[in-house]
């Protein structure tokens, strides 16, 4: 296994957790058999590390939706009071150096030029669904960490927005780059860094189309831990152990947080609404501009592929 791939695998080894998972019977197998999430679970601190892994681009896909869909239904399933104790939900990627580049730009123009409102919304209103339950932390009292080693882009970076905790190594880069072919990031973005930074600086970051370093991140507040290159699974499995004496605090404080935020599914909902309607207004000239970043991330995948 080369460098880059092992900064992917907890510390134990996969083998031994996959055989922890085996003594949980009460966990729905299904979940240790998605297609494009390697998920594990580590009895000894009642985590579940769960790896974004597709076979293509590591996009938010309608099949790596499905996935995600699935995770929370089957973690819902088998974890909370009264059932396998769920402390951490760890999400990270297998990808070398990218998190997630977002959403599925060929989608989105396959279902532009056809000028289908109806899949454009469906598309949307799946990943709000999926970012509200994880904002809920699927309503079991645990913590969320998005542990990023590489690039989170568009959709990834809202994502990751969702989480309670951000944990990124000083390499890892974060960007908006909706604007640069005449849309906005349509599925959380505006909502959350609103109330994370407030309004100004939520437009700055959405219209300004730069790439932010982990550091910038973290001096803003949104990262919440910075960890050096290779070294953001240990510094996520110090933050479990530190975190464990204050965990009911902190759970907590993060419900307290989210109560004072009032955002609901149905302001998501409506903000996708209008990011779909600004999509079908798009010019051939912007299809053409997503279109070379779709063929950028191709190769840039292709390249981590082959390394």
């Amino acid at each position: 296994m080369d460098s880059s791939a092992s900064r992917a695998v907890p510390l134990i080894g996969d083998e031994e957790l996959y055989a922890e998972s085996a003594l949980h019977a009460s966990i729905p197998d299904a979940l240790f058999n998605l297609t494009e999430l390697d998920v594990l679970y580590e009895d000894t601190t009642a985590t579940l590390w769960t790896y974004i892994n597709p076979e293509g681009r590591p996009s938010f896909t309608p099949a790596m939706l499905n996935d995600f869909e699935s995770w929370q239904s089957l973690i819902s399933q088998g974890f909370g009071r009264d059932k396998v104790p769920l402390r951490y939900l760890v999400l990270g990627s297998r990808s070398p150096d990218v998190f997630c580049f977002g959403g599925d730009l060929d989608l989105f123009q396959k279902l532009i030029r056809e000028r289908d409102r109806d899949g454009l919304v469906n598309y949307g209103h799946r990943c709000c669904a999926i970012l509200d339950r994880n904002i809920r932390t699927l309503d079991i009292p645990m913590l969320t960490v998005g542990l990023v080693q590489g690039t989170a882009l568009g959709g990834g970076f809202e994502a990751l927005l969702s989480f309670d905790f951000i944990i990124a190594e000083r390499q890892a880069t974060f960007g908006l780059p909706e604007i640069m072919f005449g849309l906005y990031p349509g599925m959380g973005a505006h909502a959350l860094l609103s109330r994370k930074l407030g309004s100004a600086m939520a437009d700055r970051i959405i219209m300004s189309n730069e790439t932010y370093t982990a550091e910038q991140m973290y001096d803003m507040g949104i990262v919440h831990q910075l960890a050096e290159p290779g070294d953001g699974l240990n510094a996520t499995r110090d933050f479990i152990k530190k975190s464990e004496r204050r965990h009911a605090g902190m759970v907590g404080a993060r419900l307290a947080t989210k109560k004072v935020w009032q955002l609901e599914l149905d302001e998501l909902n409506r903000i996708t609404e209008m990011w779909v309607d600004a999509a079908l207004e798009l010019r051939e000239h912007d299809l053409k501009v997503m279109s070379r970043l779709v063929a950028a991330q191709a190769r840039l995948a292709e390249r981590i592929a082959a390394a």
